[in-house]
C-alpha cells in the first residue's frame, strides 16, 4: 500500500494529503487495503498516483482550497486529496465528499436521449422541431446538431457571467425555465450554420433537458434516477434543482473573482437553474468514475448508439466532441473520453480509457481560475500515461466553459 498523511497549518488552513490503495470491490470508504492488480491484458502505463498526488497539491498552491481525485483501474482503487472541504472550519477534503459537477451533467443528458434512439422514440438526425415544434428559428437543426455543439445556437451564458461574481450573484437564488434560457440565447445571431464547426454552448443541453422532458413526459430528474442512478446505485448522485443545497456530506464551493487579490467567494449554495440539464446535478469520485466505466464499457446504450456518441468532431487543442462525450488526446498517444465540468465553485475532470477499465475523477473547489483548470489536465496525465516520458509539453488553452466568458480574463494568481 502506498500511503501518506501530511497535516499542514491551522485548522483554518489545514491540509489533508492522503494516497490510498484498495481493491474496487471492497472500496466503500477511506482507508483500505491493497490488492495488486491483474496487468496480464492491460494496453496502458501503470498509473502515476504520485503524479497525481503532485498536481493535487499544485493547484492548491494556485488558489484551489482543495483538490481531490480517485482512480478506479480495474481490481484497484487509488485515492488522493489535499487542503479543505470548508474554509471556515478547516474540515479536510476527501472522496467522500460531494460536489458539483457542471458540465459533466452532459454525459447524463446525452445518456438519457440515446437510450430514446434504442427505444425508437428519438432519431438522430431529426430536426429539433419535430419533438418541440416551433422552439427554434431553423428547422435544419437536428438532435445530432445540438447533441454535438454544432447547432450555432448562441450560449446565453456569455452575458450572463461576463463579470463573474456579479453574474453568479444575480442568478445564485434565481428558477427559469428551460423556454427562458433558450430565448435568451435566441436573442443573439447564431454562432453558425446547422451542422458547422463546434461551438460549445449550454443551450444545446437545455434543449436536450426538453427534449428528454417531451418524450418521456416526466422531469429530467426521474429519467436519470430510472435510467442511470438507480441501475448503477449511485449513491451520491443527485439532481436537486431548484433546491440550493448539497444533501449529506461535501465539498463547498469557492469562486474566485476576477479581480486579482479578491476574496473567494463561497458559491456552495445555488440552484444552478441557469444550467439544469446542461450542468446542474451532484456526485462524487466514486459515482463519475462508476458512471463512465459502466458507459464505456456498453452498459447504459446499445454498441451502436455508444458508437454514436464516440463520432468525433474537432473541438480544440490535442481534443474532439462526440454527443455529449468529450475526448481528450494525452501527450503519450493514449485517448481518454469523459467530461470536463466547471461550475462556480468547482472544476472537475472525468474521464476513463476506451474500454472503460480505468477511470479518473478530480475536482479542485474553486473555479474562474485558468491556472487551476489546466493544471489539472494533469491528472489525467499522470493516471493514463504513468511516467512515460511526455512528448508534447506545451501550453494548453484554457477550455470554454459555461462559467467563463469570452474575454474573462484568466489565470491570474490569487494573492
Amino acid at each position: 500500500m502506498v500511503s501518506a498523511t501530511v497535516v499542514r497549518g491551522t485548522a483554518v488552513a489545514a491540509a489533508l494529503v492522503s494516497l490510498v490503495a484498495v481493491p474496487a470491490h471492497a472500496a466503500t470508504r477511506e482507508p483500505g487495503t491493497t490488492t495488486t492488480a491483474d496487468t496480464s491484458t492491460r494496453a496502458l502505463a501503470e498509473p502515476d498516483v504520485a503524479g497525481v498526488w503532485n498536481v493535487l497539491n499544485t493547484v492548491r498552491r494556485q488558489g484551489a482550497p482543495g483538490a481531490m481525485a480517485r482512480l478506479d483501474d480495474r481490481n484497484t482503487v487509488h485515492w488522493a486529496a489535499v487542503g479543505v472541504a470548508d474554509r471556515k472550519s478547516g474540515r479536510v477534503i476527501s472522496n467522500a465528499d460531494r460536489f458539483r459537477i457542471g458540465s459533466v451533467t452532459k454525459v447524463f443528458s446525452a445518456v438519457v436521449l440515446l437510450q430514446l434512439v434504442d427505444e425508437k422514440k428519438l432519431k438522430l438526425d431529426a430536426p429539433v422541431n419535430r419533438y418541440l415544434p416551433g422552439l427554434l428559428p431553423d428547422d435544419r437543426i437536428t438532435v445530432r446538431h445540438v447533441l454535438s455543439h454544432r447547432s450555432g445556437l448562441h450560449d446565453y451564458t456569455n452575458e450572463m457571467f461576463a463579470r463573474t461574481v456579479p453574474g453568479f450573484e444575480a442568478v445564485r437564488t434565481k428558477v427559469f425555465t428551460y423556454r427562458q434560457l433558450v430565448n435568451r440565447s435566441l436573442s443573439k445571431p447564431r454562432t453558425t450554420e446547422p451542422g458547422g464547426a463546434y461551438s460549445y454552448s449550454n443551450t444545446n443541453f437545455v434543449v436536450a433537458g426538453m427534449l428528454i422532458e417531451k418524450l418521456t413526459g416526466h422531469s429530467v430528474r426521474t429519467e436519470y434516477q430510472n435510467r442511470i442512478i438507480d441501475p448503477l446505485k449511485l449513491r451520491d448522485t443527485l439532481y436537486v434543482h431548484p433546491s440550493t443545497k448539497i444533501p449529506g456530506r461535501h465539498a463547498r464551493g469557492y469562486l474566485t473573482p476576477d479581480a486579482a487579490g479578491a476574496a473567494l467567494v463561497d458559491s456552495t449554495e445555488q440552484t444552478v437553474s441557469w444550467a439544469q440539464s446542461a450542468g446542474a446535478m451532484i456526485s462524487s469520485t466514486r459515482d463519475l468514475n462508476t458512471f463512465l466505466s459502466a458507459l464505456l464499457g456498453g452498459r447504459l446504450t446499445s454498441r451502436a448508439q455508444l458508437a454514436q456518441m464516440e463520432r468525433w468532431v474537432p473541438s480544440g487543442t490535442s481534443q474532439a466532441y462526440g454527443l455529449g462525450l468529450r475526448r481528450r488526446d494525452l501527450s503519450c498517444g493514449i485517448s481518454v473520453y469523459g467530461h470536463t465540468g466547471a461550475v462556480q465553485g468547482y472544476y472537475t475532470y472525468a474521464f476513463a480509457s476506451k474500454d472503460g477499465q480505468r477511470s479518473l475523477a478530480a475536482v479542485a473547489n474553486t473555479s474562474n481560475n485558468g491556472t487551476v483548470l489546466n493544471s489539472m489536465l494533469g491528472t489525467l496525465e499522470s493516471a493514463f500515461c504513468g511516467k512515460q516520458v511526455k512528448t508534447q509539453r506545451r501550453a494548453v488553452p484554457v477550455e470554454r466553459s459555461e462559467d467563463i466568458a469570452p474575454g474573462v480574463p484568466l489565470g491570474v494568481k490569487p494573492h
